[in-house]
């Protein structure tokens, strides 16, 4: 039996040194993932997520119109707004007092 080898499957020799940013030996190691490793990694992130994804959840998921996701965000600016006004005005020292009358030279001149 003769194995055949395809161009993807031979490692191809360096023709440079690259160095470790750490201890400043040589690696000759691949910089650049073959697309088999690529896609065999893509493969394992999405299984992952795909476990991860709770079914019953998901169905229950509401997906909201234009118009409700514009009012949704014009309320929450709104609570954002009211939060702010909340924080500026509760730190103010200064403490409304009723006006006396006060003296204008119209007044002493009359």
């Amino acid at each position: 039996m003769t194995a055949v080898l395809t161009q993807s499957s031979v490692p191809q020799v360096r023709a440079s040194v690259r160095y470790s940013t750490y201890s400043m030996a040589p690696s000759f190691a691949n910089t650049v993932q073959t697309n088999d490793s690529a896609h065999a990694e893509i493969a394992d992130i999405a299984t992952g997520l795909d476990r991860m994804e709770n079914k019953a959840l998901s169905s229950q998921r509401v997906t909201l119109s234009e118009e409700k996701t514009a009012n949704m965000s014009k309320l929450a600016l709104g609570a954002k707004l009211e939060r702010a006004l909340d924080r500026r005005m509760s730190s103010q020292d200064a403490v409304m007092r009723p006006r006396g009358k006060t003296l204008t030279e119209k007044t002493t001149a009359a």
